[in-house]
């Protein structure tokens, strides 16, 4: 099957109403996430919905322009602008409640997540790739939004955070999505697994402190 054949798995962002959801789901949680970023940075409005804007949308045009995918999935649709512009306007003027701007960005973060990395590797699916690509789709559909966002806003980027779970999550849950696929489980389910599997890591890693071993360097042995 080549790039661009239809994929046997249901393409459950364009054929399903609960995938449609999730995808403008997932756009508006992110544009959340970037926005509580503007704000820990003091932006103005325009500040805030350009950091949202970024955030929601960044990682999904990435993988649409590498897989081919044109027009990319918010080009032409201005409903999504208007729910990033919408999102972006509701922190503005409430992120002062917050007890914790910080954590509240962790745990939406982690729930954004939790429907990108589905949302990238049904697409990716669907256009008819392979695993490895569908595995790093899943990936960066998942967390290059938010890199760029703390790129931008000088913001030690979540996704490398040491030793924390983030990267990991979104491959482990498009594993999950392409090993419930070959097992016969249907788009639907399959995008289902690939979010719980998602959220459960990232969630371990941010309440109980679930880690990788980071890298410690060592002194060099002395020459005999």
């Amino acid at each position: 099957m080549t790039p661009g054949d239809q994929h046997p798995v249901i393409d459950y962002l364009t054929t399903l109403p609960v995938g449609i959801a999730l995808d403008y789901v997932s756009v508006f949680v992110f544009a959340l996430t970037g926005a509580l970023v503007a704000s820990r940075q003091q932006l103005d409005l325009v500040g805030f919905i350009f950091i949202a804007a970024l955030t929601a949308v960044g990682g999904g045009t990435l993988r649409d322009l590498l897989i081919g995918r044109i027009p990319v999935f918010w080009v032409g649709k201005p409903e999504y602008m208007v729910l990033i512009a919408g999102a972006a306007v509701l922190v503005f003027f409430t992120a002062h409640l917050l007890e914790s701007r910080y954590r509240a960005l962790l745990w939406l973060d982690a729930c954004a997540l939790a429907v990108a990395v589905p949302a990238g590797v049904a697409v990716t699916m669907s256009r008819g790739h392979g695993p490895v690509t569908v595995l790093i789709m899943g990936v960066v559909t998942g967390s290059f939004g938010g890199l760029m966002r703390d790129v931008v806003c000088n913001e030690v980027p979540l996704t490398l955070k040491q030793g924390e779970l983030y990267l990991s999550c979104a491959f482990a849950g498009a594993g999950a999505a392409l090993l419930l696929t070959a097992a016969g489980a249907p788009g639907l389910p399959a995008a289902i697994g690939c979010g719980l599997v998602t959220f459960a890591l990232r969630a371990g890693s941010l309440r109980w402190g679930w880690k990788l071993p980071v890298y410690k360097p060592r002194p060099p042995r002395p020459h005999s």
